[in-house]
C-alpha cells in the first residue's frame, strides 16, 4: 500500500485540522433564551424583526442599526416620536417590508421572500400556540430563528438576550459594554435594598391607563419584575393569572394600594387616557394624568389622595431602557435609600452613549 512520507503526512494532517479551526471559528453559535441552539455561519446581515420596537435595541448594539433590517412586524412598531427620530437618521428605513400585522401574526410568505439569515422573536411568541405554524414553516425554509426576551421577564433575561443578539450581529463588545452599565445599576439598588430590607410598598399598575377603561394590569413579569426590583410589591401577581388581566374598579379599590402606578403613551392621545413618553411635553403629560385621577374609583383611592400616584412611560416594557425606570421607582418607593439616584441623568446616558438617536420626551411624572 502507497503511504505518504511522514513530512507530507503531517502538512496534511495540520492543514485539516486549520481548515476545521477556521470552520469552527466561522461559525456562530448561541443559546437562545428559550435554550434553543441558533447557529449562523456568519454574522447575521439580513434580519427580520418579529417586533419593530426592537430596533432601539439593536441601537444599542451599533450605530446603524438599520441597514441590516430586511423587514419587521408592524403591529410592535416604535411610537411615532422615535419613529421619526430614525427615519431622520435612517431614510432607508422606508425599505423596510412588513412582514405582519397582528401581535402574533407573522408572514411566513413575506419573510421568506426577504430571504433573512436571522429572524428575531420575543418569548412570547415562543409561549403562543399562533406561532407554532409559522415557526414550523421557518424550520422547513431553513431559516434561523431566535428567540429574546425584553418583556416577559426582563430582569432575568436583557442582559443574555443583549448577549445573544451582540454574537449573533457581531456586536460583542457594545453588548458587554451596556450589560456592564446596566448590572452595575441594578446591582446598587438590589445591595441597598437586602442591607436596609425596607418595607415593600403595595403597588397597583393601570397599564394603558384610561379612566373610562378600568383596569388592565399585570401579573407575574413585565413591569411586575420592575417593581419587585425597585423594592415594590405588585399587587397584580396576588390576583392575576399570567402576564396580564384585568381587575375591576371596585376591586381596585378594595385593594387600597400605597401607590396607583399609571403607565401610558402616545396611543393613549387617541383612546382619551394617559398620553406620556417620547415627544410628549409635560404640560400634556400633567393634563391627561389630572384626568385619568379626577376619573370616579381612581379620585377616591388612598393612594391619590397622599400623593402617591405616579405616571410612566408604557414603552419601558420591553427595551433595557426599563434600568431608568427602576431607578426612579426605587427612589421614589424609599427615598431615604436612594436620594442620591438620577434617572433622569441615567435616560439623558442611554440616549447620547447606547443609541444612535436622541429623543426629548415625559417619562414619568407624579401627582404633585
Amino acid at each position: 500500500m502507497f503511504r505518504l512520507p511522514r513530512p507530507m503526512r503531517f502538512a496534511l494532517m495540520l492543514a485539516a485540522a486549520l481548515t476545521g479551526a477556521q470552520e469552527a471559528l466561522a461559525e456562530i453559535a448561541v443559546t437562545d433564551i428559550t435554550g434553543r441552539e441558533v447557529t449562523l455561519e456568519a454574522p447575521a446581515e439580513r434580519i427580520v424583526l418579529g417586533d419593530g420596537r426592537h430596533l432601539v435595541v439593536l441601537g444599542m448594539l451599533e450605530d446603524d442599526p438599520v441597514h441590516r433590517i430586511v423587514g419587521w412586524r408592524e403591529a410592535k412598531a416604535l411610537d411615532p416620536a422615535r419613529l421619526t427620530a430614525y427615519t431622520d437618521a435612517f431614510p432607508e428605513i422606508a425599505r423596510i417590508a412588513s412582514v405582519g400585522a397582528g401581535n402574533r401574526q407573522l408572514s411566513v410568505e413575506s419573510t421568506i421572500a426577504l430571504a433573512p439569515d436571522l429572524v428575531i422573536l420575543s418569548l412570547i411568541d415562543a409561549e403562543d400556540p399562533q406561532m407554532q405554524v409559522p415557526l414550523a414553516q421557518l424550520e422547513a425554509a431553513g431559516i434561523p430563528y431566535v428567540f429574546v426576551d425584553f418583556f416577559t421577564n426582563p430582569i432575568a433575561n436583557t442582559t443574555d438576550s443583549l448577549t445573544i443578539l451582540g454574537r449573533l450581529i457581531g456586536a460583542e463588545d457594545r453588548a458587554a459594554e451596556f450589560n456592564a452599565y446596566y448590572t452595575e445599576k441594578r446591582e446598587l439598588i438590589r445591595a441597598r435594598l437586602a442591607d436596609a430590607d425596607p418595607a415593600r410598598p403595595r403597588v397597583f399598575v393601570q397599564v394603558h391607563a384610561s379612566g373610562a377603561r378600568c383596569c388592565a394590569t399585570v401579573g407575574a413579569g413585565v413591569f411586575d419584575d420592575v417593581i419587585r426590583e425597585a423594592g415594590g410589591d405588585n399587587l397584580g401577581r396576588e390576583i392575576v393569572p399570567g402576564l396580564m388581566g384585568t381587575v375591576g374598579l371596585e376591586n381596585l379599590v378594595a385593594l387600597d394600594p400605597d401607590y396607583f402606578l399609571a403607565t401610558g403613551g402616545q396611543h393613549m392621545r387617541a383612546r382619551g387616557g394617559l398620553v406620556l413618553g417620547a415627544g410628549v411635553d409635560p404640560a400634556e403629560a400633567a393634563a391627561s394624568f389630572g384626568t385619568l385621577l379626577d376619573s370616579p374609583g381612581i379620585a377616591d383611592l388612598r393612594a391619590v389622595e397622599e400623593g402617591h400616584a405616579l405616571a410612566v412611560w408604557h414603552l419601558f416594557n420591553d427595551s433595557p431602557i426599563h434600568i431608568a425606570l427602576i431607578e426612579y421607582l426605587a427612589q421614589t418607593f424609599h427615598p431615604e435609600l436612594f436620594a442620591d439616584l438620577d434617572p433622569e441623568a441615567t435616560m439623558a446616558e442611554i440616549q447620547t452613549r447606547f443609541s444612535p438617536v436622541r429623543v426629548e420626551g415625559t417619562w414619568w411624572y407624579r401627582a404633585p
